[in-house]
């Protein structure tokens, strides 16, 4: 199981209701229903990856996140999970702040662009990184939005948001020490 799915079931209560923003193939909806009684449910933007979706048995909807949540009431679901996803999206502040309208909490995880790896190869080579956690050249990433753990409690902050758990991951595990040079993810448990 990979490390941040292992981490995000840490988080979550069992039998809780849970909204997957930016889903990807259902993986981790798939073992949060298996192994916490999860109600869960996924918005994902990609055909392919919605059709993995059902062929797991996981509940999708075809959408943008960045369109917003409309159709979901406020504090609708105990979690609401943006794994991998936050990056991606053309306007963060909205995300979040519907993320934390229709869910109790939030779990955000963002891949920390200033990690030490990647800090070599820009200093080193003058290039933009690729590392395994950032796997894309500069012309074939999904990413809009290149951030660190940092720059995310920042935003935090500003916001009023509270980060209520936080955990900093690389290949070899959680990270306890300068969280910002030495992981390559990192998992927020938020709230407002």
């Amino acid at each position: 199981m990979r490390q941040d799915h292992q981490y995000i079931l840490e988080l979550i209560e069992p039998n809780s209701r849970v909204l997957d923003l930016g889903c990807g193939d259902g993986e981790l909806l798939s073992l949060l229903i298996e192994k916490k009684n999860c109600r869960a449910a996924g918005i994902e933007i990609d055909e392919k990856e919605i059709y993995k979706c059902v062929e797991r048995g996981v509940t999708v909807s075809h959408g943008d996140i960045d369109s917003g949540l409309s159709d979901y009431s406020d504090k609708r679901f105990d979690y609401v999970i943006l794994n991998e996803s936050l990056q991606e999206v053309l306007n963060p502040d909205k995300v979040i702040a519907e993320a934390l309208r229709v869910g109790k909490k939030a779990i955000v995880g963002i891949p920390n662009f200033c990690n030490l790896n990647a800090r070599l190869q820009i200093f080193c080579w003058g290039k933009v990184p690729v590392t395994e956690g950032l796997p894309y050249k500069w012309y074939n990433t999904p990413n809009l939005r290149f951030l660190s753990i940092k720059d995310f409690r920042d935003f935090c902050a500003e916001r009023n948001i509270i980060i209520e758990q936080e955990c900093a991951l690389n290949s070899k595990g959680k990270v306890r020490f300068a969280h910002n040079l030495f992981s390559e993810t990192a998992i927020f448990l938020i709230h407002k």
